[in-house]
């Protein structure tokens, strides 16, 4: 979703933004509908960003829909609520912090923390410790945090 978000926030070129989001929106709903681990992830990060007021543009709604029907017409996991409650503050902390803390504070250290989201990382790495989580789920997830990162980087060398 970087990608997808930097070429409508940066580029303003929506059909591409979407075309990008609803690939993202494919891929995470098929991880989410096939393992109970990943849809604890992107559904905690899907309404911790909603919550957090991020779902603001045409090609995020597209994104929103596409994840929710293949989700839906597949099927979701069950999931345990307290565990996908835990996950959805710690995205929701994530993306609070990630547009706060800078204003908050000078503290590099938190400014760091909140600037590469690490809340999610941290809990999603105590699920794992505490046998909620497969330990590969939190080696998937920095895969995954670390794309974000890249897809960011890559958008700035190609535009």
């Amino acid at each position: 979703m970087k990608y997808s978000d930097d070429l409508m926030d940066i580029n303003n070129n929506l059909q591409l933004a979407s075309v990008v989001g609803v690939l993202c929106a494919i891929t995470s709903a098929v991880a989410t509908v096939y393992n109970a681990e990943a849809a604890y992830i992107f559904l905690a990060i899907l309404i911790g960003n909603f919550l957090a007021l991020k779902v603001d543009g045409i090609h995020h709604i597209i994104t929103l829909i596409v994840f929710a029907i293949i989700s839906i017409a597949i099927g979701i996991p069950e999931l345990n609520l307290v565990i996908l409650l835990i996950c959805i503050l710690a995205a929701l902390s994530d993306e609070i912090g990630h547009e706060m803390i800078s204003k908050i504070t000078d503290n590099k250290f938190l400014n760091l923390f909140f600037e590469y989201r690490f809340v999610m990382k941290v809990v999603i790495f105590a699920l794992a410790i505490c046998g909620v989580f497969n330990i590969w789920i939190f080696v998937c997830f920095l895969l995954f945090e670390l794309s974000y990162v890249i897809a960011g980087m890559i958008f700035e060398k190609v535009n």
